[in-house]
């Protein structure tokens, strides 16, 4: 499955989908001899794949922003699909902003 580029790129669209995102462009890559990579354009960012079939291994970001989706909606269901015996995830707060008042407190 995980050499198979029009499988992951299906499911990554439907994972993307399925979190509640709106799919802009979506990139697939099938490598030589092996491997898919992959991206998903989203209104909200994006959910990007590399495959490593030889090794049974996929590494997979969702990088989102706003409220209106939910990033462990798509996890969920890319671990179900690909049928994955172990999941390594972390969630990374980045780019968040302080107010413009706040950095100016903290600087006087």
């Amino acid at each position: 499955m995980l050499n198979d580029v029009r499988q992951v790129e299906d499911i990554m669209v439907n994972a993307a989908l399925e979190a509640g995102a709106e799919v802009r462009e979506v990139v697939f890559h099938k490598f030589s001899p092996q491997g898919v990579s992959g991206v998903v354009v989203i209104s909200e960012s994006h959910l990007a794949i590399h495959t490593w079939p030889e090794l049974g291994y996929a590494a997979v970001d969702v990088f989102t922003c706003g409220d209106s989706v939910n990033p462990w909606d798509a996890c969920k269901y890319l671990q179900e699909k690909f049928g994955a015996d172990y999941v390594d995830a972390s969630e990374v707060k980045r780019g968040l902003i302080e107010k413009q008042e706040e950095r100016l407190a903290v600087n006087i």
